[in-house]
């Protein structure tokens, strides 16, 4: 297949360039990226409502890649339970090569067919899961043999990448596709394609916690108590809410542990 995302940058000389040209350069190529994923949102969206189905049957949402495909979906997963105050293991990130592999490449691990699936057997996957392949090339063997085992178990499936006519895009049962063109630096899909996959995945985690409840209005009223930053936020929404000064609401946001909580416990007093 002719790989897109394996095409020569539209710029050349990088090295003759000012840091000013480089960077203009750059902002040009970048503001392509959004226009590509919103010519998607078809398929996000019908992957979306599938996908919230089964999670309000109990699925899970397993990401899994490789190199910065991999981080990036380990990225998102990590932070849905600080932000929306879901149980760890309701949104799951998987890289080839392991933990190790998050910070330092691991050689050859995402070559390997198979592990991608003797991982998700780890976790115990269920049909309700939903197991979501990120391979900016689409041809991730990691990625491509976990998506032809989650298909044959009956899990939903989809697949995030740049290339279109991909093995992954033929495997995944969504094929979510953002065409954003060849990479400023020739091949270096950690640029343009990258940001295409996180925007994805915002879109994709961030509709499925308000499917199931996790936010009120514009709010995230379930969100981790982890810092003073995010003790002061929850304190404001419980003023607003209830209508009280800060420092009682404070009180009740301690006293509860989250805003929706704090909220309730009040209303419960009056």
């Amino acid at each position: 297949m002719n790989k897109i995302t394996e095409q020569s940058s539209n710029y050349d000389k990088l090295e003759e360039l000012s840091p000013k040209e480089v960077l203009t350069a750059m902002n040009k190529e970048d503001q392509l990226v959004p226009l590509a994923v919103e010519k998607i949102i078809p398929e996000i969206s019908a992957f979306v409502e599938e996908a919230l189905i089964r999670m309000k049957k109990g699925g899970r949402l397993f990401y899994l890649g490789a190199g910065t495909s991999g981080r990036l979906g380990i990225l998102d997963a990590s932070e849905c339970p600080p932000t929306f105050g879901v149980e760890q293991g309701l949104v799951v990130g998987l890289i080839a090569g392991g933990d190790d592999a998050i910070r330092i490449a691991v050689e050859n691990a995402e070559d390997n067919r198979e592990l991608g699936w003797e991982e998700l057997l780890k976790y115990d996957i269920q049909p309700n899961d939903i197991v979501v392949g990120i391979a900016a090339s689409g041809t991730t063997p990691y990625v491509l043999g976990a998506l032809e085992k989650a298909n044959s178990a009956g899990n939903l499936t989809a697949g995030i990448t740049c290339n279109p006519d991909s093995p992954l895009s033929e495997t995944a049962q969504h094929a979510l596709v953002a065409v954003v063109g060849p990479e400023f630096v020739t091949g270096s899909t950690r640029l343009k394609s990258g940001t295409a996959q996180k925007l994805i995945l915002n879109m994709i985690s961030t509709s499925l916690m308000i499917g199931l409840g996790k936010v009120q209005g514009n709010k995230m009223v379930d969100m981790q108590l982890s810092n003073a930053k995010l003790v002061i936020r929850g304190s404001k929404m419980v003023a607003e809410q209830c209508g009280i000064e800060f420092e009682e609401a404070k009180k009740l946001l301690l006293e509860y542990g989250s805003v929706r909580k704090a909220v309730i416990g009040f209303r419960g007093k009056e």
